[in-house]
């Protein structure tokens, strides 16, 4: 391809990418989209290198919108199917299994609509059935579109699926039982993880080395992935362009080695050494399982090891739009996943700073190369990270500077030695265990590093004013053209952006109060000037899943937490807050099974913080007969002539004793029971007369909430309903002698009541 014709055709390919999935499923651009190709194909003839580019484009534009068309049809969600699946994943939990399927025939029983068109699903299967990846089963699924919780700048489940190319979510009915069609095919990859696990390693090394060496990253668990996001270390643990290039380069050392000793007269002119170090980059990102980041990384070592061949080689910078390019045709959602844009970023900005410069000579040399690449690096991989995720890890400089000579000096040649010396009775699991070593260092390394400087993730109105700091004074320390004075000047604007971007905390007597998407459970965060409160932590799914989760970084502290009964969809959470993070008081009902150590919620505590008063209504103190549902912790909070109330899973019985407690009108209610038709009766709701009602529940829950009957009630009280199945989160602003605002995570479905 010849100069000038690549960076235009990678940048068509990711604009065909962008407009593709903002034109949805049902290709609202699709008419734009095909005047602009009509226009360039007027252009063709006349400037050559537009053919390239349109037909990049096409290519991208065609396979976003068949991963559109390939999702599962609305009308099928909740349907049993009967399909033939290849395991692609499989990772094991106490008694259940999470499966990536591959389609291979899909059928529906009650043939309302096809479902050929499917092609990837994530189930879960319950039960001891041993499911093993390679091996093709004949199952009954339910599934549903792919979807998750709407909680703005946390975790979006549903744009992770749809990147990874998944089709639909569900789980694997017991009745037909699975029948297995094909058992495993032993691939080299499959040999080499049962050779792993046939070892008398720890299971820790067994894991890490497993995942160290060949991408099998499923493996780590959750801990481990909180440890590495935690400290910005996430890179060295995925098959990347460290592991296939220190595979290439070792490759290519010895293969020079041979012939320079073969050939001594004319060895620099070989080119089989450059083969074989390419076929050995291949080789090594097939056995890795050629995931995007093993691709990317094969892709970027063969344009490297070109580019240092020197035999017809492309400008750096055409071989980086080159590897962009041919990353997207291959994946064409790949510009949807963050890992993409950090690679390239940082190779892009590894070129920067080092063209032009001369080559590192001696240790001292090499350990200055090191220490400034890694703190030029730094500020903008920092600002990148931010924009991404919205979290930052402080220490990951420093980490990153003995972390990554560690693992790429010590831990992966350790991998790889044992997996060279494997054959060898022994020798391979004796290199191991020094693997092993290394690897607790590396752990004790990053827990030193956590406790020092944890995770932080920045109020929203900083992220964007801190990541244009960081950029500003990575651009200006990189650029080798940037004079001092200007450098220092980068250094006050950054300094001002950070100190006129600061968030404004919340004046006395201000309440922000934030009912969170959760699914079919509740958990509502309450924060005033100096107070964060939880009410209720939201549920713990069965397999294992606890949306509380995807919400915070560890190391969060909370002054209360109100779990309103012992019910799974309020506690669920429960367990996740003691392990990750800090709580100063917890409350619930006395005699509930509370997983943490707390104090009896009774009727009649009160206190004020902050100018806010807040009451605890229900349930009676001491012992009682009360079901769970009926002890919940009813809290009512005030904000001069504003109330909200949170009456838990109470129905109706209750709700009638509380009404002589209430200070009507209330202004904020989220109802009782998720809008259940067991709470929120009629007396209740006429004496109550809530402005806002919010219904806490799940997207298309089995349990029909909220009720219509419930709906009906409040609309006929002129409430405004809302409802986190069709809105997600919403956040409540009370403050007094103001009217309330309400923000929401979006559009709700037409045609429900509003204000």
């Amino acid at each position: 391809m010849r100069t000038g014709v690549v960076a235009p055709a990678a940048m068509a390919a990711l604009g065909a990418a962008i407009l593709a999935e903002y034109s949805g499923a049902e290709g609202r651009l699709l008419p734009a989209l095909g005047a602009v190709l009509v226009a360039a194909l007027l252009l063709v003839n006349r400037v050559p290198r537009v053919l390239p580019a349109l037909l990049a484009g096409g290519w991208v534009l065609f396979g976003v919108h068949l991963e559109w068309q390939r999702t599962l049809p609305a009308g099928l969600g909740g349907e049993d199917l009967s399909v033939i699946a290849r395991i692609d994943e499989a990772q094991r939990d106490e008694g259940l299994s999470r499966l990536n399927l591959q389609l291979l025939e899909c059928e529906s029983p009650a043939q309302r609509l096809a479902c050929s068109g499917l092609d990837r699903v994530r189930v879960s299967a319950y039960g001891d059935t041993a499911f093993e990846a390679g091996q093709t089963w004949r199952l009954t699924l339910r599934l549903r579109p792919p979807g998750g919780f709407k909680n703005p700048h946390r975790f979006d489940y549903a744009r992770w699926l749809w990147r990874e190319g998944i089709h639909a979510t569900g789980y694997v009915r017991p009745a037909p039982a699975p029948q297995l069609i094909t058992p495993e095919r032993s691939t080299l990859r499959s040999l080499a993880l049962a050779h792993i696990d046939a070892t008398s390693l720890d299971a820790r090394t067994k894991r890490w080395l497993a995942a160290l060496s060949l991408g099998a990253s499923q493996r780590l668990t959750q801990d481990d992935w909180t440890l590495l996001n935690a400290t910005g270390t996430t890179h060295l643990v995925v098959i990347s362009g460290l592991h296939v290039g220190l595979v290439a380069s070792m490759v290519l050392w010895v293969s020079r080695l041979l012939a320079k000793l073969t050939t001594p007269q004319n060895w620099r002119l070989r080119a089989w050494p450059w083969a074989a170090a390419g076929l050995a980059c291949v080789g090594y990102a097939a056995l890795a399982g050629l995931g995007p980041p093993a691709m990317r990384a094969m892709v970027m070592t063969l344009l490297g090891l070109w580019v240092l061949s020197g035999r017809h080689a492309p400008g750096v910078w055409q071989a980086w739009w080159l590897a962009l390019l041919l990353v997207v045709l291959v994946d064409p959602l790949a510009p949807w996943r963050p890992g993409l844009w950090l690679s390239f970023v940082a190779v892009a900005w590894l070129i920067v700073i080092w063209q032009g410069r001369a080559r590192p000579q001696g240790v001292k040399g090499w350990v200055w190369a090191l220490v400034r690449t890694q703190l030029l690096l730094s500020p903008l991989m920092a600002a990148a990270v931010l924009v991404s995720f919205g979290r930052v890890a402080p220490g990951a400089p420093l980490v990153n500077l003995l972390a990554v000579p560690w693992v790429s000096a010590v831990m992966v040649p350790l991998a790889l030695l044992g997996w060279l010396l494997a054959p060898l009775f022994g020798a391979g699991e004796l290199v191991w265990r020094g693997f092993g070593a290394a690897l607790n260092v590396f752990d004790a390394l990053l827990r030193i590093a956590l406790e020092a400087l944890p995770l932080w993730e920045p109020a929203i109105e900083l992220r964007f004013a801190l990541a244009a700091a960081l950029l500003l004074l990575a651009l200006c320390f990189g650029l080798a053209f940037v004079p001092r004075w200007l450098r220092a000047a980068s250094c006050a604007v950054a300094a001002a952006l950070l100190f006129f971007s600061q968030p404004k905390s919340l004046a006395p007597g201000v309440l922000r109060v934030t009912v969170f998407d959760v699914g079919q459970g509740q958990l509502i965060e309450l924060q005033s000037a100096t107070q964060r409160l939880l009410y209720d932590t939201g549920p713990r799914f069965r397999s294992g899943f606890m949306p509380i989760e995807s919400l915070w970084p560890p190391g969060q502290r909370f002054d209360r937490v109100i779990v309103s009964h012992g019910d799974s969809d309020h506690a669920g959470g429960v367990r996740a807050l003691l392990s990750e993070h800090k709580v100063t008081v917890w409350q619930a009902p006395e005699g509930e099974a509370v997983a943490a150590p707390f104090t009896p919620c009774a009727r009649g505590q009160h206190w004020t913080h902050d100018e806010i008063a807040y009451r605890v209504l229900w349930p009676p103190a001491g012992e009682n007969a009360l079901t769970p549902n009926e002890r919940s912790c009813v809290l009512e909070v005030s904000v001069g002539e504003h109330r909200l109330l949170i009456t838990g899973d109470v129905g109706r019985q209750t709700e009638r004793r509380l009404i002589g407690d209430l200070k009507s009108p209330v202004s904020v209610l989220v109802a009782g029971h998720h809008g259940s038709r067991s709470s929120s009766g009629v007396q209740f709701v006429r004496e109550s007369a809530p402005g806002h009602v919010i219904f806490s529940a799940g997207r298309d829950n089995a349990f029909g909430h909220p009720a219509d009957e419930v709906v009906r009630r409040y609309q006929s009280v002129g409430s405004c309903l809302w409802s986190t199945a069709e809105d997600g989160a919403l956040t409540f602003h009370v403050e007094r002698g103001q009217a309330i605002r309400v923000e929401t995570a979006r559009a709700s479905v037409k045609g429900r009541k509003r204000c």
